[in-house]
């Protein structure tokens, strides 16, 4: 829970995607073996740090939607409001600001594609991140970054702070 004054954006690439069939249509694509585990990897993390969102703003993809669920087993104190929007799908980084504005909960977690999720990322705190991964945002990275905000219609790039940084560990 966030204190009052204080919003918490928990920023999500979804985890990796299958290729098996290349004939299916990109936001039909499901999650691999790797990203399964990942974002169940990703779930338990957020609940042993009590990183668990009240409203979840979710790309329309089959492979967002598959990493929140997985990401939801583990998240057992709270259940968050969940949209599944169709504008953060591939969505430019000035889509998810917009669609970030609309969110309500003081902890809202969205989950969206690269390229534009990482460079979300980039633009969303005071001071830059030096980490390789997070130049890079790898499927499953997550930035949490907190805001001094009354409200999400508030939020600007360039005034977060940021919390944590997660990616999964290395399965074969």
């Amino acid at each position: 829970m966030t204190p009052l004054g204080y919003r918490r954006l928990i920023l999500t690439r979804h985890a990796k995607s299958s290729w098996d069939d290349p004939a299916m249509e990109d936001r039909d694509r499901p999650l691999n073996g790797r990203g399964r585990a990942a974002a169940l990897e990703l779930g338990d993390f957020l609940a042993s740090r009590g990183l668990e969102p009240e409203e979840v703003l979710c790309s329309s993809a089959t492979r967002t939607r598959e990493t929140w669920d997985r990401v939801e087993r583990a998240v057992i104190e709270t259940r968050p409001q969940v949209s599944y929007v169709e504008d953060l799908y591939h969505a430019a980084p000035e889509m998810m600001l917009q669609v970030l504005r609309t969110a309500s909960a003081p902890t809202v977690m969205m989950l969206g594609h690269n390229p534009g999720i990482a460079e979300f990322a980039h633009r969303l705190p005071a001071r830059a991140l030096h980490d390789p991964d997070f130049r890079r945002f790898p499927t499953c990275a997550t930035l949490i970054v907190d805001f001094q905000i009354d409200s999400w219609d508030e939020v600007q790039p360039g005034q977060g702070s940021v919390l944590d940084f997660f990616t999964p560990t290395r399965r074969g």
